[in-house]
């Protein structure tokens, strides 16, 4: 049970923080935000604020933030159609019924000559029951409604879709969700390096493995190493380093323990580790870890240097995959990362906190690639775009994501069973 919560919650604070971005940059460009989405499929939970319904979905494979002008617009208003209108204290139409006119026994009932809710904002029609027969308009408010089977869906005038905006503006909007997986990766790094401290090279013993050589020794945490066979240690990559080269043989370790000198044998076992160009090479351990200093400005530093050592190594994955390095094996989808984290968890919270860090960076530079649907694939026809100095067609567009978005959905697919046939099969 215990893996599952923690599984939740970080999928739910990965992808809630990447959503945020997007969701943010949007409303600030003044786009409205019509769903911020947790999951795909069913609903599970929705709740309205504001302009946006917030929804949690049944599938966890990700989220979005649904911008208004991304999708065809809610509803087309023809001629020909009987609507009913409700208006403001200004008379400015505020909602527009299209059905269930009954239940809006205020309503004034038109039969639709002419409407325009994105751009003039104008409604123009005959209204029923009168004698006269005259074409009548009206203005639409800007933030007016469309009622359909009780439903309120606001209307969305040009200049609050996401087309409107200015290419910078546009841009910021989806590039944000990566950049807030970077930024989160960051401060849970920093975290880290504030509550459990961040590794020291002061030649001292830290944590202790249950079964390690060291243990077994009789070392203890916080002993001081001076020299190990006669070799001066003056930091902890000194220790390392003899330890490493010295698989099952013998070492003699001089250290400090409460103000007292010792001496004490202590034999590293043996592992097996992937050397240079793929080659198996066995090492020495003693099952202890580095010691840990708490420093606020140290965390800080730290937390940068995580980020970008992982980020790193992400690319360079990446690139092995890219180049047939790796295979479509090799990755895993939410299956994959359940099992993992299962298996995270049971290390403790520090290493859960390390491994949510990770992931969010996967999700940032995954996200960042330039395939269509993704958050890159969008950028990337932005980038034309500001070549070309005007936008590719949006039908042609949304074509190529769409197509992008149904492979994907395919390969999540073929990811999601390797994974149960490697874990559970």
């Amino acid at each position: 049970m215990s893996t599952v919560i923690a599984f939740i919650i970080i999928f739910g604070a990965l992808v809630f923080f990447h959503e945020l971005g997007h969701f943010v940059f949007a409303k600030r460009a003044g786009i409205l935000c019509r769903e911020f989405a947790i999951g795909f499929g069913p609903k599970v939970f929705s709740h309205k604020k504001g302009e946006t319904v917030y929804t949690i979905r049944l599938l966890p494979i990700g989220g979005f933030v649904r911008m208004a002008g991304e999708d065809p617009e809610v509803v087309e208003i023809k001629p020909g159609f009987r609507v009913g209108l409700l208006f403001n204290e200004n008379e400015q139409v505020n909602k527009i019924i299209l059905n269930q006119k009954d239940k809006y026994p205020d309503a004034r009932v038109i039969e639709v000559e002419h409407a325009d809710i994105e751009h003039d904002l104008i409604l123009k029609g005959y209204v029923e029951g009168e004698n006269d027969e005259k074409l009548q308009s009206f203005s639409i408010s800007p933030s007016a409604v469309l009622i359909e089977d009780g439903t309120e869906t606001l209307i969305a005038p040009y200049d609050r879709q996401f087309a409107s905006k200015t290419l910078g503006q546009r841009a910021m909007a989806i590039f944000a969700g990566p950049m807030m997986n970077f930024i989160l990766a960051f401060v849970i790094f920093v975290i880290i390096g504030l509550l459990q401290g961040i590794p020291s090279n002061a030649p001292e013993l830290g944590k202790l493995t249950p079964d390690g050589a060291a243990i077994e020794a009789g070392l203890k945490q916080g002993d001081i190493i001076h020299s190990v066979n006669g070799a001066e240690t003056s930091s902890w990559s000194d220790v390392v380093e003899i330890i490493r080269k010295n698989p099952n043989k013998e070492l003699n370790f001089i250290l400090e323990r409460n103000g007292k000198e010792m001496s004490i044998p202590v034999t590293p076992k043996v592992q097996e580790v992937e050397g240079e160009k793929g080659k198996v090479e066995k090492i020495g351990i003693i099952g202890v870890y580095s010691p840990y200093e708490k420093s606020p400005l140290k965390a800080i530093t730290n937390g940068a240097i995580e980020t970008y050592n992982w980020t790193k190594e992400i690319f360079i994955m990446v690139g092995k995959l890219v180049t047939g390095q790796f295979s479509i094996d090799a990755l895993s989808g939410p299956v994959g990362i359940y099992v993992s984290t299962d298996t995270v968890a049971k290390s403790g919270i520090f290493y859960l906190m390390k491994w949510a860090g990770i992931l969010s960076l996967n999700l940032g530079i995954m996200n960042l690639l330039p395939i269509p649907a993704l958050d890159g694939g969008r950028l990337m026809f932005f980038a034309v775009e500001a070549v070309r100095g005007k936008p590719i067609d949006r039908h042609k567009e949304g074509m190529v994501h769409f197509i992008g978005f149904a492979l994907l959905m395919l390969l999540m697919l073929v990811v999601t069973w390797n994974d149960i046939q490697r874990f559970f099969l």
